[in-house]
């Protein structure tokens, strides 16, 4: 295991030119518009995608804030994810595995992930919010699963009012 090399991560970025060629120079004498250039370029990723232990995977775990009980979003750290663009939304399949022999599998347009302008994420699952009656100071775990592609909930435990 000690001789086997670590994985590698690489992930397309933009990398701008800002220093001007010949040929922008040029257009710049003439009085044409100067155009930043651009170039989709990949680049090792500073941030290695997390080994997951399937012993024991659970790897985010958080507090039900009153916020996110209201509107049914929790906010992700980034080093807790993966790289997604800024704004975007990726429909992501959550699984609640507690308490059931069979899990409960939350799919569709109300459930999906989100990046900040910070680099955090948020996971908008009211859905789930609601059958479970997830309320502030419950604590639950989330993992992602790369073998089905989804995250996997578990609830810890839950403050009854």
């Amino acid at each position: 295991m000690s001789d086997q090399k670590p994985l590698l991560s690489l992930k397309k970025t933009f990398f701008y030119k800002f220093l001007p060629s010949k040929a922008e120079e040029a257009c710049k004498l003439n009085n044409n518009p100067h155009v930043v250039t651009r170039e989709l370029i990949e680049i090792r990723d500073i941030y290695p995608p997390p080994k997951i232990n399937l012993e024991k995977p659970w790897q985010i775990k958080k507090k039900i804030t009153h916020d996110a009980a209201i509107v049914g979003k929790l906010v992700i750290p980034f080093f807790e994810m993966f790289d997604l663009e800024n704004g975007c939304d990726v429909h992501v399949d959550v699984w609640d595995v507690m308490g059931q022999n069979i899990p409960k599998k939350y799919e569709g347009g109300s459930v999906f992930l989100r990046k900040l302008h910070n680099d955090d994420f948020y996971l908008l699952c009211i859905k789930l919010f609601n059958s479970r009656g997830l309320s502030v100071g419950d604590e639950i775990e989330l993992y992602w699963d790369p073998r089905s592609s989804s995250l996997m909930f578990k609830l810890l435990s839950q403050v009854r009012a």
